[in-house]
């Protein structure tokens, strides 16, 4: 690739095939091939033309209509070359990393022999139209067609076969509602490969797949397998300008908060929070739910994991470029002088990254209320009190969810904080640090400042009254054992802004004297620079915000995780449940920096479909002492079994009712046989 300004990245990326390294081009122009949707990338597997029909319009990405090709049979009992199978191909995302080419097969289980039909693909499309319009069904109703994927004694086996480039095989495999027995598939698995020119594997697309593939004894290629092959993942679709800043793990954290708006990050490490910046690539896969991830969507700039990052963007770094993450692919393109010399200020720029237009404002707090409210008086009205964070569990706990529990605590509400900070000058403190040369226009000079002020407010006195209400409430209310001291303030959890991992949580506080620090510790957090600076990009005041504070009873989980009642990737799936766990206490779920286990539970085709799975083999857990330990725990255990999978949907739409129906994104924990709830907040996205 040559070094000048109009040189493109295309998701140029390393790939090994029969153990050779091997650099693809992805893309040879500028203009990114159409896309699959983003659920077909997560989830590595052919995308739905069913659905594309039968939604509104089609999604970007579908696949276009097949050029014009040689006259195709309706099908063929064999495949008996690669000639044969591109013949009846069709191919979504050519020239991309996540090209798929692939061709439906019926399995004609009630001919004598039974008849295998490799369908000319790009003329049926779907298996329904090929068993009509070929005389095989032609009266075939819906349900009768239904039969064919719910019930053993079905006339038909309708399947895909695909060459996944990634790994270079192909794979055959079944819709991931279809109701597969050991017998079916090991008829299917017989006749395909006695039909086929090649090597082909069964992947699996669900979890009852992988059970019955075991007991049938198939060997097979799992959906989770074939995503941590992928070489490109989108995790937030959209176009971005900026500079590329490539931040080494080396740099540390003094680096990513030295991004600015303008800038698009290239990060090796994914870190557990950042500034407001035009877009992210990640070198490391992250998940839907990690902070960044988060972050990303509510400002609505596009983020991908991309192997190599940072060696295939190298060449680009300090330049100004165009920033295309599609579902199908990146595309990078160095900007000419002309175009950078076009571009509006920084300000103006700036001020398209933040919450939702309309809705970057703190709620107005009311400060009237000193009493520490017990989390079963809040309701969502308390917000104006102590915060949605805190009030949106106090509706959960009285919503009263089936095998659900809330661990106790009680608010220290936004009055307790302005007086503190009135007290001790705060708003002088800010106009005069606001003052200091190169505060506004240089990031890490804001950095230094917002510390020194930081570590003055953990100094300062709390008065004696405050004080003593805090430690009699953990005595009396929690009893005195370890709590988790959580931000609430009145600039997250919004319906326009998540805010997700800009504040402090302190983590199992078992003293008093540790109690009034920590909650200095999240009333400080307020001018946690990653919250400055995405505040400041969503329009919000600093002296509009105010910090409630939510003591509650620390629990030791044996698994926890956030999951989202909606498909993350797909706006168009609500019958979706996302779901992202680790063993042991959930912090790492959230931070995002090792990836953890993620399912996706269709209510639909009642389908548990794996993403990813935990291969840590440390968790953390409460420490006697206070604080997280890490403790070994045992490799290769599944985290997420079918029946917590179910149970943890469930309640997620109970919390979503709760809430009108308002897509959630909720934090959970399982101890013993009950699912923990521990906080609830709009799920935020924003596309620009």
């Amino acid at each position: 690739m040559k070094n000048n300004k109009n040189a493109c990245v295309s998701g140029e990326l390393r790939y090994r095939n029969n153990s050779a390294a091997r650099w693809m081009a992805a893309l040879a122009s500028a203009a990114m091939a159409v896309a699959a949707g983003p659920a077909g990338a997560q989830l590595a597997r052919k995308p739905s033309y069913y659905q594309q029909q039968n939604s509104k319009a089609a999604p970007e990405g579908a696949a276009a209509p097949s050029p014009a090709r040689p006259t195709a049979p309706a099908s063929l009992p064999m495949l008996r070359s690669r000639g044969d199978f591109d013949t009846l191909a069709r191919v979504y995302d050519a020239g991309t990393p996540m090209q798929l080419a692939h061709v439906l097969f019926a399995v004609d289980r009630q001919a004598r022999p039974v008849r295998t039909y490799y369908i000319d693909t790009p003329r049926y499309q779907l298996h329904v139209r090929f068993v009509r319009d070929t005389g095989l069904a032609p009266r075939a109703g819906k349900r009768e067609i239904d039969r064919n994927y719910l019930v053993p004694d079905r006339r038909f086996l309708f399947g895909t076969l695909s060459w996944q480039q990634n790994i270079g095989s192909f794979t055959y495999e079944f819709w991931e509602g279809d109701r597969l027995t050991p017998a079916l598939l090991r008829q299917a698995d017989a006749q395909v490969k006695a039909s086929f020119f090649a090597p082909v594997k069964f992947k699996t697309n669900s979890t009852l797949h992988e059970r019955v593939a075991t007991e049938a004894g198939i060997d097979f290629v799992s959906q989770e397998a074939l995503i941590r092959e992928q070489p490109y993942m989108p995790m937030n679709l959209g176009t971005a300008t900026g500079r590329v800043r490539i931040v080494d793990e080396a740099s540390g954290a003094n680096a990513l908060n030295a991004l600015l708006p303008d800038d698009i990050a290239v990060l090796r490490q994914v870190p557990i929070s950042l500034p407001p910046v035009a877009g992210v690539l990640t070198e490391r896969p992250s998940t839907a739910l990690s902070h960044v991830n988060l972050l990303a969507k509510g400002w609505g700039i596009p983020n991908a994991y991309v192997r190599d990052a940072a060696a295939v963007l190298r060449e680009h770094a300090g330049q100004w470029v165009a920033l295309k993450v599609a579902a199908s692919g990146y595309h990078v393109r160095r900007l000419a002088p002309e175009e950078i010399a076009a571009l509006p200020p920084r300000n103006v720029r700036a001020a398209a990254i933040g919450a939702v237009p309309g809705s970057a404002r703190a709620a107005r707090p009311d400060l009237n209320e000193t009493r520490l409210l017990p989390l079963a008086s809040l309701r969502a009205r308390h917000s104006a009190q102590c915060g949605s964070k805190a009030a949106n569990l106090g509706a959960v706990l009285a919503a009263r969810i089936p095998s659900t529990t809330v661990p106790d605590g009680f608010c220290i509400p936004f009055a307790h904080y302005d007086r503190f900070m009135r007290t001790n000058g705060l708003a002088e403190r800010i106009a005069r640090m606001r003052q200091q040369p190169g505060f506004a226009g240089d990031p890490q000079i804001r950095q230094k400042a917002l510390a020194q002020l930081r570590d003055q407010i953990v100094q300062w006195p709390v008065d004696a009254a405050s004080a003593a209400a805090w430690r009699a409430a953990w005595q009396t209310q929690l009893g005195g054992g370890g709590v988790f001291v959580r931000s609430s303030s009145n600039s997250e959890d919004l319906p326009g802004f998540s805010g997700a991992g800009l504040y402090t949580t302190v983590p199992n506080v078992k003293t008093g004297d540790a109690l009034e620090l920590a909650v200095k510790r999240v009333w400080a957090s307020v001018f946690n620079p990653e919250a400055w600076e995405a505040r400041s990009a969503a329009g919000f005041g600093a002296e509009s915000v105010l910090m409630g504070v939510f003591v509650q009873t620390a629990i030791d989980s044996a698994n926890a995780g956030v999951m989202i009642t909606r498909d993350p990737f797909d706006a168009g799936h609500p019958h979706v449940t996302y779901i992202s766990a680790k063993r042991g206490i959930g912090i790492r779920v959230v931070e995002g920096q090792r990836v953890a286990e993620q399912v996706m539970y269709s209510s639909w085709s009642k389908a548990i479909q794996v993403l990813s799975r935990s291969a840590e083999e440390t968790a953390l857990q409460l420490d006697k002492d206070g604080g997280v330990k890490e403790v070994p725990v045992e490799a290769g255990r599944t985290v997420l079994t079918d029946e917590l999978v179910l149970r943890l949907a469930n309640a997620g739409a109970a919390v979503k009712r709760a809430f009108g129906g308002v897509d959630q994104d909720i934090e959970w924990a399982t101890v013993g046989d009950r699912i923990v709830l521990l906080q609830a907040r709009p799920y935020v996205e924003r596309r620009r």
